[in-house]
C-alpha cells in the first residue's frame, strides 16, 4: 500500500474558509490558532505502514510513513478534527470534524475526501463495526451516539447516553459498543456523583445500561477491550471532591485511575490508581492494549509520560493469585492490620474494592513503569499491528512520538509541519494542561476544567470561603467579562482567581506564567449551541421561549442581562443549603448553559427544567409558576440555545 501512496505524491490543500473551523473551545482568532499543530488522536493503518493523526487546531489529517518516520501527506478538513479510525481494508480513514457536524471519509492514496456523513454538531470519538458496516460517532454536546450505515450518508439510529461521550470501543465480536462519558450526569450533591461507561447493544441498537465509576470520577478518555471481549480498560481522573482541597500534599484532591470493567456481568471489576504516594500521574488519556494481553499502555497527558502496566500479573493478583513466595505475601514485615493490599486480596478477592484508595498498590508490586517522552501533552495512543511500535499524539509539541514496545525506549518523533514558538495564549494553554506545575504533579488546571476550561460536573470544597461548604465547579468561559470569579464573590475577578489557584494548588509561578494563563482564558470563545437549527438560528420553540425570558412578567432578564446574560451581582434566590454560610450567590452567565450542568451554586439541579420547576418553588429565580408545560419546554429550549 505504501508504494502506491507515495507514487500519488504529496497533496497539500489550502485551508478552507475560516468559517469551517469549529469554535468548540476554540481560541480567539482561528487564523492564529491554525499556526499551531495539535495532534489529538492516532491510528495505524491495517498494514502498519501509515499512522493517521487528527490535527485539532490546524484543521488537518496527517499521514505519517512509519518506515521512514516522516510526514507523507496533509489533508485539510473542516472544523476541529478529533477522532480517527481506519477501515479494515485500509482504503479509507474516517475523521470526525468537530463543529462541522460531519465525519469525513478520506482516501489515503489520493488525499481526497470521498464522502461526508452528517451527524450532530460536535462529533468526537469514532469506532467501526466493519462486519455490520456501521460507523459509530460520539456526539459530545448532545449526549448521544450516532450509528451511521456506511452505505448511506446519514445516521440510521441515534442512541442517547448520559453525558458528553468522547470515546468508543467495540468488542471483537461487534456485539457491544463501550462508550466513555466524559462527565458525570445528575446532581452534584449526590455523594456517588461520577461519570459512567455506557454499553450499547449493536444487534438491537439500544442502550443496554451504564457501569458507574467510583465517586468523583471524571474525564473518561480512551477505552481498550480485551481480545476475548471479557474486559474493558478505561482511563479516567478520580477526584476526591468530598474532602477539602487542603489535602493536596497528601495526594488526596485528585488521583488518576484505570478502571477494569467486566463486560459479561456489566460491572466494575476493579479500579487501580496510576499515581504513587509522592508523584501524581495526572490526566490519563490514551489506552492501548498489547495483542497478547500482557501489557497495557496509558498516556499520562498532564505529566508527559507513558505508563506501561504489567497487565498479565495485575489481573492474576486481582483474582487473588499473588504467589506465596512474593515479598508482598509475607506477614512478618507488617504489623497487624497493615499487611499489603495484595495479600488481603489473596485472602479475599472482594478486597479489590480498596485498590481505588491505595496510592502505593501498583508501585509496591512493581506493576507499573512510567516513561517520559520528548513531547508535551500526549493524548491518543495506538499500537502497530505487529505490536512493535506505540504511537502517541504529543498535542502541545505538534509531533507523533514513537516508542519501541520491547525496550520501552523512544523509537522516533515526527514533527507535523513547522514548529512555532508559542505566543502567550498558546503558552497559557500549555501551562493550563501541565500538571508538572502542581506540587507532586497531582493535577493540572484542566483536570477540574476539562474541554478547554469548562466544567467537570462536581462540587468542590475550596478554601477561599472557608471549609465545609462545597460549591459546583464553574466554567472559565468569558470569566474576564463576568466577575466575580466564584459563587460567593470572594475572588473579585479572573486575574485574582488565577493568582489564588497558583498559590493554593500550583507551585510558585515563573515570571509571565500567570499572565499567560490569563491570556489563554481570555482567548476562550463560546461554541454555537447544538440546539440551534442548521442555520445557527433559534428554533420555533426557542423563539417562543425567548419571549417568555424577556417578558416583564417572568423577569428572567432582569438579572440575566447584557451580552453575557448576567448582572454580575449576588442575590438571594432561595437556594441556600444546610452547609452554606450565606444566602447570596453570584448570578451565573447563561452563555453556553447547555453544557455547564449541574446547575445552581451547589449543583443541586441536574437539568434546566429542575432549575425552573423543582428548585424555584417561590419564583425567586424567575416568575414562572403560571407557565404551562409547553411554555416551560419553550423556555428550556431557549436556554439550551444560548
Amino acid at each position: 500500500m505504501v508504494a502506491r501512496w507515495q507514487e500519488s505524491g504529496l497533496i497539500l490543500r489550502a485551508f478552507g474558509a475560516l468559517a469551517c473551523a469549529c469554535i468548540l473551545g476554540a481560541h480567539a482568532g482561528d487564523a492564529q490558532s491554525a499556526r499551531w499543530h495539535s495532534p489529538h488522536d492516532v491510528a495505524f493503518s491495517p498494514d502498519g505502514t501509515l499512522i493517521a493523526t487528527s490535527d485539532r487546531t490546524a484543521a488537518s489529517l496527517w499521514l505519517v510513513d512509519t518506515k521512514e518516520k516522516r510526514v507523507g501527506r496533509r489533508i485539510s478538513l473542516r472544523g476541529q478534527p478529533t477522532g480517527v479510525v481506519w477501515a479494515a481494508d485500509g482504503q479509507r480513514v474516517y475523521v470526525s470534524e468537530c463543529g462541522a457536524a460531519t465525519v469525513a471519509a478520506v482516501d489515503p492514496l489520493s488525499g481526497d475526501v470521498l464522502q461526508r456523513f452528517e451527524v450532530e454538531r460536535h462529533p468526537e470519538g469514532l469506532a467501526l463495526a466493519d462486519g455490520r458496516n456501521l460507523l459509530l460517532v460520539a456526539n459530545s454536546t448532545t449526549h448521544s451516539v450516532s450509528l451511521v450505515d456506511l452505505g448511506g450518508t446519514r445516521e440510521t439510529t441515534r442512541i442517547e447516553v448520559p453525558r458528553e461521550p468522547h470515546h468508543i470501543a467495540i468488542t471483537p465480536d461487534e456485539s457491544i459498543a463501550v462508550v466513555g462519558n466524559l462527565l458525570p450526569a445528575g446532581r452534584a450533591t449526590d455523594p456517588a456523583a461520577a461519570a459512567v461507561v455506557s454499553l450499547l447493544d449493536l444487534e438491537r441498537e439500544v442502550h443496554l445500561g451504564d457501569v458507574r465509576l467510583p465517586p468523583g470520577s471524571t474525564a473518561v478518555r480512551q477505552i481498550a477491550i480485551s481480545r476475548d471481549g471479557h474486559y474493558a480498560y478505561v482511563a479516567h481522573v478520580l477526584g476526591r471532591n468530598n474532602v477539602p482541597s487542603t489535602q493536596l500534599e497528601r495526594g488526596w484532591v485528585n488521583t488518576n485511575a484505570l478502571s477494569i470493567l467486566d463486560l459479561r456481568t456489566r460491572t466494575r471489576y476493579a479500579t487501580v490508581l496510576l499515581d504513587n504516594p509522592v508523584r501524581g500521574a495526572a490526566d490519563p488519556w490514551g489506552v492501548a492494549l498489547a495483542r497478547d494481553g500482557k501489557s497495557l499502555w496509558i498516556s499520562l497527558s498532564g505529566v508527559h509520560q507513558i505508563a506501561r502496566l504489567d497487565l498479565e500479573r495485575l489481573e492474576t493478583y486481582l483474582a487473588g493469585g499473588l504467589p506465596d513466595e512474593h515479598r508482598l505475601a509475607r506477614t512478618d514485615d507488617y504489623s497487624p492490620g497493615t499487611e499489603s493490599i495484595w495479600l488481603r486480596i489473596k485472602r479475599d478477592p472482594k478486597n479489590r474494592a480498596a485498590l481505588a484508595n491505595d496510592l502505593a498498590a501498583l508501585t509496591a508490586a512493581d506493576l507499573i513503569e512510567r516513561i517520559p517522552i520528548p513531547g508535551q501533552g500526549p493524548r491518543g495512543l495506538a499500537l502497530s499491528p505487529d505490536g512493535g511500535l506505540l504511537a502517541t499524539a504529543a498535542y502541545f509539541t505538534g509531533a507523533i512520538v514513537l516508542l519501541d514496545t520491547k525496550s520501552g525506549g523512544i523509537a522516533g518523533s515526527v514533527q507535523l509541519g513547522e514548529a512555532v514558538e508559542p505566543d502567550p495564549t498558546r503558552l497559557g494553554e500549555m501551562i493550563f494542561h501541565d500538571a508538572t506545575k502542581c506540587f507532586q504533579h497531582w493535577l493540572s488546571c484542566a483536570t477540574c476544567h476539562p474541554n478547554d476550561g469548562r466544567v467537570d460536573g462536581l462540587n468542590w470544597d475550596q478554601t477561599q470561603d472557608g471549609i465545609g461548604n462545597p460549591k459546583n465547579n464553574k466554567s472559565l468561559l468569558q470569566a474576564q467579562h463576568t466577575p466575580p470569579m466564584d459563587w460567593r464573590a470572594v475572588r473579585e475577578d479572573m486575574e485574582l482567581g488565577v493568582l489564588t489557584s497558583f498559590h493554593f494548588l500550583m507551585r510558585e509561578p515563573e515570571p509571565g506564567e500567570e499572565e499567560a494563563v490569563q491570556a489563554f482564558i481570555r482567548s476562550l470563545q463560546p461554541s454555537p449551541s447544538p440546539h440551534l437549527d442548521a442555520n445557527l438560528e433559534l428554533t420555533a420553540s426557542a423563539r417562543r421561549g425567548r419571549e417568555i425570558f424577556t417578558s416583564k412578567e417572568a423577569r428572567c432578564s432582569k438579572c440575566h442581562t447584557g451580552p453575557y446574560l448576567t448582572d454580575m451581582e449576588v442575590h438571594n434566590v432561595g437556594t441556600r443549603g444546610d452547609l452554606d454560610r450565606s444566602n447570596k450567590f453570584d448570578t451565573p452567565s447563561l452563555v453556553e448553559i447547555y453544557r455547564t450542568g449541574p446547575y445552581l451554586h451547589d449543583g443541586s439541579a441536574a437539568t434546566l427544567r429542575e432549575v425552573l420547576v423543582e428548585t424555584n418553588k417561590s419564583d425567586r429565580h424567575g416568575r414562572i409558576a403560571h407557565l404551562n408545560p409547553q411554555q416551560i419546554d419553550d423556555l428550556v429550549a431557549y436556554l439550551q440555545s444560548l
